[in-house]
């Protein structure tokens, strides 16, 4: 248990350090959304295409995994939409709820935390979750919003709208850019993948200071809010991860690539959710009390988690 602790602390260190860094006023409030887009906009795009420029056919096929995350984030995404309209929410408060319990903070978490437990195996399988996560589920939340407010005048103009917003997406292009070209079999240059290790090596460390600041940021919640925060943070500490599992063993996922499924999906709310709820005008105040609450819990959770799939050696 020491060990697992041992691997994890220095994760919630670097969010720690954002944190109180927000708190005190050591940095402001703009430094953090202008650190957000270095690593959404630079950084991690990256390190993604880095990743899978060098990876094989052999590892990017990976059915069993793609089906066990994708489908629990799937059915949780939907599932909590559905309870949410059946508690009298708008269709775009739903969208977000949905995402709130399904969107696990895959690219700036589950980098760090699996590299530390299984080495550079996880990266490959990191960036399918990542690709699943803001693909699919980013896409499925935008459909029901723009169906919910009424601002697509038809199909052909929603599918623009959808689609325009997924190709400018970095951590979308960037994965993608970096398949095609490892297809051609070139190779990167010496200075080019220096480079690309250079800025990537950045993503991990800087997307965890990044979050501990975002959620240094003082913001007040009513009872009410809290009640369907922790409801929320718990559909995705358990709930999403449990499902995962079920999923992992019926598929008969190897074990290694199964326990990284399941830990993916026990990271934390990301902060896509909050950042579709302020582009669209919704509420944000949920939003960013899920992320709170996941976070810290995520503390306890992930280590016990850890211990009963029996990792947390050395990879």
């Amino acid at each position: 248990m020491l060990e697992i602790l041992a691997i994890v602390a220095p994760v919630f260190a670097l969010i720690v350090s954002g944190y109180i860094a927000r708190r005190i006023g050591v940095i402001g409030l703009a430094a953090v959304s202008e650190l957000n887009r270095f690593v959404v906009y630079l950084a991690l795009p990256a390190l993604l295409f880095d990743v899978m420029a060098h990876a094989t056919p052999s590892q990017l096929y990976q059915p069993g995994f793609i089906i066990a995350f994708g489908l629990a984030c799937g059915v949780v995404f939907y599932g909590t939409v559905g309870g949410s309209l059946l508690a009298g929410r708008s269709l775009g408060s739903a969208s977000i709820d949905g995402l709130l319990g399904s969107y696990a903070n895959t690219a700036y978490m589950g980098f760090p935390v699996l590299l530390m437990l299984f080495g550079n195996d996880s990266l490959v399988p990191v960036t399918i979750a990542s690709i699943l996560t803001v693909c699919v589920l980013f896409a499925s939340a935008i459909v029901l919003i723009e169906i919910g407010s009424h601002k697509a005048q038809g199909p052909l103009q929603l599918a623009g709208k959808v689609i325009r917003s997924l190709i400018r997406n970095p951590l979308l292009i960037a994965p993608t850019l970096g398949a095609l070209y490892g297809v051609t079999g070139l190779g990167l240059p010496t200075a080019a993948d220096t480079f690309l290790k250079l800025l990537g090596g950045a993503a991990s460390p800087l997307a965890l200071v990044v979050i501990g600041l975002f959620l240094g940021e003082p913001r007040p919640v009513a009872a009410a809010d809290a009640r369907a925060s922790a409801l929320l943070a718990a559909i995705k500490l358990f709930v999403h991860p449990a499902l995962t599992w079920a999923l992992a063993v019926w598929m008969a996922v190897p074990p290694r690539l199964a326990a990284m499924a399941i830990l993916l999906a026990a990271m934390p709310t990301g902060t896509g959710p909050f950042m579709l709820a302020e582009f669209y005008k919704l509420p944000a105040v949920v939003t960013s009390a899920v992320i709170l609450i996941s976070t810290l819990g995520a503390l306890v959770t992930l280590p016990l988690l850890m211990l009963a799939l029996g990792v947390g050696g050395q990879p």
